[in-house]
C-alpha cells in the first residue's frame, strides 16, 4: 500500500516526485525560519528582526485596540465638551460656530450643533467601554470625513491620523479588553 507520508513518496498534488509529504517533521520545519527568512538574517538586520518579533509577541493586539479606543475617544470627547455647557446643553457659541464657520451643506446649523455635540459624547464613551466599538468607530469616521470635506479641508494630516485609529477599530474591533468581547459582540 502506498503511504504518501513515507519518505521518498510524492505527496498527493506534490509537484516534486519523491519529495516527502508534509508530515509532523515537515510541519515543525515549516515553523523554523529558513535561511532566506528575515528572522534568520545575521548582523544588524537579524538583531532587528528578532527584536521586532519579540515586540510583536509582547505588545498584544488588545493593547493596541485599547490605546486606539481611548486616544481617539479623548480627542472627540474633548471636542464635544467645547460645544456644551453643564452636562449636555448645547452652548450659544457652538450654535454660532455651526452657523458662521462650519456651514454644513445639508443640515441646519441648529441641528448640526446638537448632533455633533451629542455624537462627540456618546461615541467616545462607547469606545472607552469597548461597547459597539465597530459602529462607534464607523460613526466617528463618518464625522471625520464630514469635517475633512466640508469644514477643515487643509487639516488632512490630523484627520488622516484620526482615520488610521478609527479604521483599526472598524476592521479589528475593540479587542479582548472590551465589553464587546464580554457580550460576544463582533
Amino acid at each position: 500500500m502506498n503511504d504518501p507520508t513515507a519518505p521518498g513518496m510524492a505527496a498527493p498534488g506534490s509537484a516534486t516526485p519523491g519529495a516527502a509529504a508534509p508530515g509532523a517533521a515537515a510541519r515543525t520545519a515549516l515553523h523554523a525560519a529558513p535561511a532566506s527568512h528575515p528572522a534568520a538574517a545575521t548582523g544588524w538586520r537579524g538583531a532587528w528582526n528578532r527584536l521586532a518579533q519579540t515586540l510583536a509577541r509582547r505588545v498584544p493586539d488588545s493593547l493596541l485596540a485599547l490605546v486606539a479606543r481611548v486616544s481617539i475617544a479623548a480627542i472627540f470627547f474633548q471636542s464635544g465638551r467645547t460645544k456644551v455647557e453643564g452636562v449636555l446643553t448645547v452652548s450659544d457659541s457652538a450654535r454660532t460656530l455651526f452657523e458662521q464657520e462650519y456651514r454644513l451643506p445639508l443640515l441646519p446649523p441648529e441641528l448640526a450643533a446638537h448632533l455633533a455635540a451629542y455624537a462627540e459624547h456618546l461615541f467616545p464613551l462607547l469606545l472607552v467601554l469597548g461597547l459597539m466599538t465597530r459602529a462607534s468607530a464607523l460613526a466617528l469616521l463618518g464625522m471625520t470625513a464630514v469635517i475633512q470635506l466640508f469644514v477643515y479641508p487643509d487639516a488632512w494630516p490630523t484627520h488622516l491620523s484620526w482615520a488610521g485609529l478609527l479604521l483599526l477599530l472598524v476592521g479589528r474591533g475593540g479587542g479582548r479588553w472590551s465589553l464587546d468581547r464580554v457580550l460576544g459582540i463582533r
